[in-house]
């Protein structure tokens, strides 16, 4: 086992371990906006999960997926905030 292979190890560790604790703050909120980050960061932790998914595998296949995973992460994260976004227009609104 070569010294490339413990750090992806290492790597996976540390992904599931940001995915563990993203997922807390998913739960546990308190607000909106937080939600929606610890989303956007369980995506790119997952990213990086088919990042060296790729590497361990010494295989391209995982990198599409991890591309269209980012794609799709990210286009939710812009409706996301776009939605919040008029949430807060909308209470500013019935408030004046």
């Amino acid at each position: 086992m070569t010294i490339l292979d413990y750090a992806i190890l290492f790597g996976f560790a540390l992904v599931i371990l940001g995915v563990t604790f993203a997922a807390i703050r998913l739960v546990r909120g308190p607000t909106l906006a937080d939600r929606i980050v610890a989303l956007d960061v369980m995506t790119v932790q997952l990213v990086s999960f088919g990042g060296l998914a790729a590497l361990q595998s010494r295989s391209a296949g995982f990198l599409d997926v991890a591309v269209v995973l980012a794609l799709v992460g990210f286009l939710a994260t812009v409706c996301l905030a776009r939605y919040l976004e008029r949430r807060i227009l909308l209470k500013a609104e019935e408030l004046t």
